[in-house]
């Protein structure tokens, strides 16, 4: 062993050892007693780089791995990328614009090889900076959700969905990004504080003296009011109920309804209509059959409205609208308002309501699954606090959209008759000709499948399924999926209902929720906040153990870890720590070659309190690797080698080793506790423990990263 340790020295070629002698791979890991044990890692956005959340997520997953092969299961960590429709679709958009382009246009087919060239030469980056953190994934089984039997996968799941009458077309109201020009669900949506205003309109009742005061944020959306809604539990309004008014400017007649979804507190407590341009405002007009009255097209300009309105931008509308109802004397009054504004979370433009011809999941049934499944204890949280959020979501769920207007992903395997207007039918190869009039060529639908809809496979497809596969019969269901909190609505729960109604089991028995890593003041990390650490730089600084060392040590119950870059320090110098009390071990030892088979017997009072204390600190681990105490885990095996292997044992073992009748049998106790401790210390830091366990003078030894974890 070198005299210093130098982290850029051993993780490549360590790393590079492990890959070429196939030891990620379960197929090359004997069966054992204990089974399989697998991981499907979230996959990182292809257009991605490592964050700090990636390095957590994975660090966790590595250890928990890496323990569980050292138990003797056989493991599979599967690892890969998703496709991420939106994002991919920009970052491209955005090179072609540079260029002087748009996928315009190239035409479909030209913009979709440009995807895959640039996925050619960047999509790969992030699974080399994950390689580059030590995680033992089965890079053999890589898998990308746009590959040929992951395509296969998602157009099965669409065709069993459409068979089984759970899939719909409806022109409904949906989140539209103007820019993206696709529909978003709302999840995908990223809510801004913005400082607005709140008019205050006067509505006169027909043939009636009187008004109706509303309050709203977008006057603009007013020329496509259908209604006036009030709270049936409101007194004020009561009398009003079932009245027709007369909508300004555009002096249309419509009704006042009484509906519980109005917010009594909210401005008047009677609020405007809008059934096209408001989410709340759709489901009003549902329960009360009004007419869905579209002003705002997909590109953000209004519609259908008076000639001196038409074409404007919203904000340009909103400016005339106001000035108009000023000069008509039914604006009472503007006041400042601060308020949430949904954002595009891709692109950060500002969202409309509209209708739009979209395809729906049906949620009920899949929803009662769901549920089920974690009430039944069949799927559990290992945080039980995160079961109120899961659960009152799929209560409240709404039928999910899995179109988008975009064309990079999965294109729906649904084809449109030429010769009967709207009508279609499902086929997944192309049709010679139209199943429906039997004569024309029809055409494919435009849309893709929302990103969602094919990562919500990933646990099963990505080991073959539809096929019925060794892998599938291997390692599924997994044993956990590991995540952060803000994707169980978008992503877990979805896997959950996936996997249930198309394999009729459950995608993985437990759910680990990890810590959300914020900066030091508590902010979130952001690159455009100047909050954001990257990753590999820290790798850079202080190597791939520390870094996993300081991302680990700050793992705890709370969710929240104010990261401090001190822990990566500390992890560096405890590095120093092993390398060189390892160096000094082996010093001792001589050339002789030391057998572990036999655990050595304490002679003196010292030998007896290190090789209990190296006894309690394996249960101690083994228990809070078990709870997922990762932190409380690290922390363990950091003060046994630190004071009580290194301060005490190592510094009485020089005298012992001085006596002849104790020397032979200290050396003994010196290579097996150092020995036992990088097995221990493996998990979480894997470079190093393999490199001086290499070096040891042991009879037999195989790759630390395989050798038995101790009892």
């Amino acid at each position: 062993m070198d005299k210093q340790y130098q982290a850029k020295d051993i993780e490549e070629k360590v790393y590079q050892s492990w890959k070429e002698g196939g030891l990620f791979n379960p197929d090359n890991l004997s069966e054992g007693k204990k089974g399989s044990f697998s991981i499907a890692t979230p996959p990182p956005n292809v257009t991605g780089a490592l964050h700090m959340g990636h390095a957590l997520n994975f660090t966790i997953q590595d250890t928990l791995i890496r323990w569980k092969r050292m138990q003797g299961f056989k493991t599979l960590l599967l690892p890969g990328t998703d496709h991420a429709g939106i994002a991919t679709q920009n970052v491209v958009e955005k090179k072609l614009k540079k260029e002087g382009q748009t996928r315009f246009d190239l035409g479909r087919d030209k913009f979709i090889e440009k995807v895959w060239e640039w996925k050619k030469e960047y999509g790969g980056m992030i699974l080399k900076q994950i390689e580059s953190l030590g995680v033992s994934c089965d890079w053999s089984r890589t898998r990308f959700t746009m590959d040929d039997n992951y395509t296969e996968a998602v157009h099965q799941s669409f065709l069993h969905y459409y068979n089984k009458g759970l899939v719909y077309r409806g022109k409904r109201a949906v989140n539209w990004c103007p820019r993206c020009q696709t529909s978003l669900s709302d999840l995908e949506l990223e809510y801004k504080e913005e400082k607005g205003k709140l008019w205050f309109i006067k509505y006169k009742l027909k043939n009636k003296n009187e008004y109706i005061k509303v309050a709203t944020t977008r006057p603009e959306t007013m020329l496509g009011d259908t209604a006036v809604a009030v709270n049936p539990k409101d007194k004020r309004y009561k009398k009003l109920v079932g009245e027709t008014i007369i909508l300004p400017i555009v002096n249309r007649e419509i009704p006042i309804v009484a509906d519980e979804f109005v917010d009594l507190e909210f401005g008047t407590g009677a609020v405007k209509v809008t059934p096209a341009h408001d989410m709340g405002d759709y489901q009003i007009s549902q329960r009360h059959k009004l007419e869905v009255m579209q002003v705002i097209d997909e590109n953000g300009r209004m519609n259908n409205v008076p000639s001196t309105y038409q074409g404007l931008k919203a904000k340009e509308a909103r400016e005339k609208v106001v000035a108009e109802l000023d000069s008509l004397g039914v604006l009472e009054k503007v006041v400042d308002y601060t308020h949430q504004v949904p954002k595009c979370y891709r692109c950060n433009t500002t969202i409309e309501v509209i209708p739009s011809w979209q395809w729906f999941v049906k949620m009920d049934k899949l929803a009662k699954l769901s549920i089920a499944a974690v009430e039944k204890k069949k799927i559990v949280f290992t945080a039980k606090r995160w079961e109120k959020g899961y659960f009152a979501w799929l209560e409240n769920i709404q039928d999910w959209c899995i179109s988008r207007q975009i064309w990079w992903g999965h294109r729906l395997p649904v084809w449109f008759c030429q010769t009967k207007k709207e009508a279609h039918f499902v086929s997944l190869k192309a049709p010679k000709k139209c199943s429906i009039c039997g004569q024309c060529q029809p055409k494919q639908s435009e849309d893709v499948f929302d990103t969602w809809f094919s990562s919500a496979l990933w646990p099963f497809a990505t080991l073959g399924w539809p096929k019925k596969t060794k892998d599938l019969k291997q390692f599924y269901p997994t044993d956990m999926i590991i995540t952060a909190r803000d994707i169980i609505n978008l992503w877990v729960v979805r896997m959950i209902f996936s996997s249930l109604e198309l394999l009729k089991q459950v995608p993985f028995k437990k759910i680990v929720i990890h810590a959300t890593i914020m900066a030091k003041d508590g902010r979130r990390m952001s690159k455009s906040l100047g909050t954001g650490i990257n990753p590999m730089d820290l790798i850079e600084r202080y190597g791939a153990d520390a870094t996993r060392f300081g991302l680990s040590w700050q793992v705890t119950e709370l969710q929240d870890i104010r990261f401090g870059e001190e822990n990566m320090m500390a992890g560096k110098k405890f590095c120093n720590k092993i390398w060189n009390a390892s160096r000094f071990v082996m010093q001792q030892l001589g050339n002789e070659k030391f057998d572990l088979a036999t655990k050595p017997k304490p002679v003196t009072k010292e030998d007896k309190k290190i090789l209990s204390a190296l006894a309690k600190t394996i249960k101690k681990v083994n228990n809070n690797m078990a709870k997922f105490y990762f932190g409380a885990a690290i922390q363990e095996i950091y003060h046994f080698f630190w004071h009580q292997f290194c301060d005490l044992y190592i510094e009485e073992a020089k005298n012992q080793i001085r006596e002849a009748k104790s020397a032979e049998n200290t050396k003994k106790i010196l290579i097996y506790v150092l020995a036992t401790s990088l097995k221990i210390l493996h998990p979480c830091m894997p470079f190093i423990t393999e490199e001086i366990y290499q070096s040891l003078p042991l009879k037999k030894k195989k790759s630390l990263i395989i050798e038995k974890w101790p009892e």
